[in-house]
């Protein structure tokens, strides 16, 4: 009796999670159009190629006929645009839409008075605690590893990215990793739920709890007592470098993988360099009321800048998975469609993918695609 009392109470236990968070993921829609009729998006078009990946966007977005209408703003650490009142003006554009597209923002090496960067304050100012990258194999793009389709999810507000630093004595440095109870239950729910929510199977947590005992220790006891409330998802966990050993050999194995800060910023890059580079893969950053779309694998790529080589599709496919958040379905078929269609044809390809066709050439591809 029980037994069976206690898996009664796991039942509803997850149901009343689940029900929690897609009321919270309802919560990241607009609520309203503006009088036109469009959806304001706020576009942050960063450093690197970021500003042609975005004027890809917007062409395609014109062409597609999207009802969307985009408040760019402009900041960099890099060209002499960052300061705390532009990061405001970004962060209250963000509250109004509730919804952004964003290229990568450079975070120079050198130390400048301040650990944080613009982009990690971003993050941390709006919570977006989840980034999800969905690593997916292209038909007609031909890599090592075929018919791949998994999930990275990564805890993204603490972790080794606190900005917690200092010399304690000359020569000798201390970094903390921050781990809490309350964020690591947090992103563990998230995973499980987007696996329920997403037909997924199986959710591995991926750790360092072997020598981080502590810290990795109580992330991995998170995800275990989130599992419990999961019946119906297989749980499993695997050590860092042994997961990046199999990635490598046998992607096939895994889903969905949650982990902390740095690990998913590693796993992100490598699971990408699987299926293309970080020129194909698309990726998205959630908090309770706001989601930031951007490419999965962050990478400025400023020796293209200006040379007319991006590859546009990691952000086209992200800008599609915006307008599926928007309830914009036909648009968003319309354009991920054409961008799967070019690469399919093979006819047109960027440098990245072995091909010698332009960043205006695959745009004007996909266009000729949504026109078709």
């Amino acid at each position: 009796q029980s037994r069976r009392q206690r898996k009664w109470v796991r039942i509803v236990m997850a149901a009343a999670l689940r029900a929690a968070a897609g009321a919270a993921r309802r919560l990241s829609v607009p609520a309203i159009r503006n009088t036109d009729g469009r959806y304001p998006v706020t576009m942050i078009p960063g450093d690197g190629v970021g500003p042609e990946l975005m004027h890809a966007v917007k062409e395609v977005f014109q062409a597609a006929e999207v009802p969307v209408v985009f408040e760019e703003h402009h900041v960099s650490e890099v060209q002499n645009m960052a300061s705390d009142q532009k990061l405001q003006q970004l962060l209250s554009s963000v509250k109004d839409t509730r919804v952004a597209i964003k290229g990568k923002m450079h975070t120079p090496m050198e130390y400048k008075g301040e650990f944080a960067s613009f982009e990690m304050k971003l993050r941390k100012m709006l919570d977006l605690f989840a980034n999800v990258v969905h690593v997916q194999s292209l038909p007609g793009y031909p890599t090592r590893h075929v018919n791949l389709d998994l999930v990275v999810i990564r805890e993204q507000t603490e972790g080794e990215y606190s900005s917690l630093e200092h010399q304690s004595v000359q020569g000798v440095v201390e970094c903390l990793k921050i781990i809490t109870r309350e964020k690591s239950r947090r992103i563990a729910k998230f995973a499980f739920d987007f696996a329920t929510k997403n037909g997924r199977r199986k959710v591995t947590a991926v750790h360092k709890a072997n020598i981080m005992k502590l810290g990795d220790g109580l992330f991995l006891q998170c995800c275990r007592e989130m599992a419990d409330l999961y019946p119906n998802i297989i749980h499993d966990s695997i050590i860092i470098d042994n997961c990046c050993m199999q990635l490598v050999s046998n992607p096939h194995q895994f889903d969905v993988l949650v982990m902390p800060n740095l690990y998913g910023n590693i796993i992100d890059n490598l699971a990408a360099g699987l299926v293309g580079g970080a020129g194909v893969v698309p990726g998205e950053s959630f908090s309770s009321e706001y989601a930031v779309y951007e490419t999965g694998a962050r990478h400025p790529f400023s020796q293209a800048m200006g040379r007319n080589i991006a590859n546009p599709t990691a952000m086209l496919l992200s800008a599609a998975n915006m307008l599926r958040h928007l309830n914009l379905e036909f648009h968003s078929n319309m354009v991920a469609q054409a961008v799967r269609k070019v690469i399919r044809q093979g006819k047109v390809r960027t440098y990245d993918m072995g091909g010698y066709s332009t960043s205006a050439e695959f745009t004007a591809a996909v266009i000729s695609n949504l026109e078709s």
